[in-house]
């Protein structure tokens, strides 16, 4: 009888178009973007287009040496939680190197971005007496969890509708503890929150800024820190919240934020305290990477130029892209059969991985494709993206939109202060 229900359920996934299959893949450090795809007897290797691994730092040699070398030193594991078998020195190190980055007092490690959401969100707003916490409505999943687990009040706001935020924030009263959680950069659309001007609400109503910058850390700012360093901002956000799992390619996750903040997060949320610290080894890999990407500006500018390659070989062949904001570009299809059905065709013909996303990660109606470009996409590879997409559009029958041949964007958008750089990096080893 279980079964059944659990069956029914299964069954409803599949008529609504939404079930979910995840390739066999194994990705090649050697080669990136290559990865090879086993498909029950047949293996063929495919190019990887959709990694959150943004940089190729997952496979970058200094950090794969780190990460080995510590392990041969002191085992796989952790041991235990933190609690249990103590704070790994490398552990303590990574949480040094991750305030610094983010300009703050202190930094608090986590076994993953989404318990970094979870603990942190649900411990501030369960502590704060009487807090309200209000929220962009297209906040990741984990930002919603931890919101649910305070038991705080929350409103929602329109996405980046500051006028929609402020009217809720006069309601509220300025004496009233408030919180405002929001992205940086959300990563299904690709946009990008107007971060200076939420900072300036927060302040005028007395508000803590919560910002998730899981898909910026690493690729934006002179330094790595994500898109409030890039403008200018770090200083003003209260906590800030992200993931060594992509720009820096490694797993985990983290906040940065007052030392108070971060201790009393330390102390009462239950994600962190009862859950295995993060092995030695892959906190070294991690403190190797954010290391590496606070100085290194060329992998940066070369993650920009082959994203802008890309953004243009797209638009001149008509195919539709629902942001330029950013390095994520969603190619809207609108239909989960039709969003399938373009995934599966770019990978059994023209060895092109693109994992449709459908609902729930996107509103029924909006399904799409995300590519993501890395500095390793070399420019024949995004002439075979899309000619092969063209392909695709061409047999499904999706629209196209009007070539609008404009010229290469600039990566100042990704770099402050980035122009000076663009010539002499353009073309280098980025890593």
């Amino acid at each position: 009888m279980l079964r059944h229900h659990f069956q029914s359920y299964l069954d409803g996934v599949r008529r609504e178009g939404r079930y979910r299959i995840f390739a066999d893949l194994e990705r090649d450090a050697a080669r990136p973007p290559y990865a090879r795809w086993r498909d029950g007897s047949n293996c063929r290797d495919v190019v990887v287009w959709c990694s959150n691994d943004y940089l190729g730092m997952g496979r970058h040699p200094l950090v794969i040496d780190a990460m080995v070398k510590t392990a041969q030193r002191t085992g796989t594991g952790a041991g235990g939680t933190r609690n249990i078998s103590g704070n790994s020195h490398a552990v303590i190190t990574l949480e040094a190197e991750l305030a610094d980055l983010h300009r703050k007092d202190a930094a608090l490690v986590f076994s993953s971005g989404y318990v970094a959401n979870e603990a942190a969100l649900g411990t501030i707003g369960r502590l704060l007496p009487d807090c309200l916490i209000l929220s962009d409505e297209r906040n990741h999943a984990s930002m919603i969890a931890g919101i649910r687990a305070s038991g705080a009040d929350k409103q929602i706001f329109r996405h980046n509708d500051l006028d929609h935020l402020e009217t809720m924030l006069r309601h509220a009263g300025h004496f009233r503890p408030k919180v405002i959680a929001f992205e940086s950069l959300y990563s299904m659309d690709g946009d990008i929150a107007p971060i200076s001007r939420i900072c300036d609400l927060a302040e005028k109503f007395g508000a803590i800024t919560y910002l998730d910058e899981v898909h910026a850390v690493g690729l934006y700012g002179a330094r790595g820190a994500g898109i409030a360093e890039r403008d200018g901002v770090m200083d003003r956000v209260d906590v800030i919240e992200g993931t060594l799992a992509k720009g820096f390619g490694v797993v985990g996750g983290y906040i940065a934020a007052d030392a108070v903040i971060c201790d009393t997060i330390r102390s009462a949320a239950p994600s962190f305290i009862f859950t295995t610290a993060m092995p030695p080894a892959v906190a070294a890999a991690a403190t190797q990477s954010v290391v590496h990407l606070k100085k290194s500006i060329a992998v940066r500018i070369a993650h920009w130029l082959q994203v802008d390659k890309t953004r243009r070989a797209l638009r001149n062949a008509g195919i539709p892209m629902m942001s330029l904001e950013s390095h994520i570009i969603p190619v809207p299809v609108g239909d989960p059969d039709l969003c399938r059905e373009a995934s599966t065709l770019l990978m059994e013909k023209f060895g092109l991985y693109l994992q449709p996303i459908n609902y729930p990660t996107v509103p029924r109606g909006t399904e799409r494709l995300r590519i993501t470009p890395t500095p390793f996409h070399n420019d024949q590879m995004i002439e075979d993206l899309a000619n092969a997409l063209c392909e695709v559009w061409d047999t499904l029958g999706l629209r196209f939109e009007a070539i609008n041949r404009a010229p290469m964007l600039h990566p100042h958008s990704f770099i402050t202060g980035a122009s000076q750089y663009s010539h002499r990096y353009a073309g280098a080893n980025p890593l």
